[in-house]
């Protein structure tokens, strides 16, 4: 694998991971019940992914792919949660 397909990898599991990660803790605030399970289901196969990730390339520039990942994540969760959950 190249060095641009898993710096791409990582940026779209840090995003997946990140967004439900927010969008659980909005899950919880907004007392939405029935999206737990399922969220933390998708969690942990995105968690696996970055952690594995990580481990085989090492720290380094990984990070960088990673943490714009992570944080456009938490903006979109933002944006989706409002329109799924409090809309719906």
């Amino acid at each position: 694998m190249t060095a641009w397909v898993a710096y791409t990898l990582a940026f779209l599991a840090s995003f997946a991971f990140i967004a439900l990660k927010a969008f659980q803790q909005l899950n919880v605030v907004h007392g939405a019940y029935w999206w737990v399970l399922p969220t933390s289901m998708l969690m942990a196969v995105f968690e696996v992914f970055v952690v594995w990730n990580m481990a085989t390339n090492g720290i380094g520039w990984i990070v960088l792919p990673i943490g714009l990942g992570s944080g456009l994540g938490s903006i979109f969760s933002m944006w989706l949660h409002a329109q799924i959950v409090k809309k719906g």
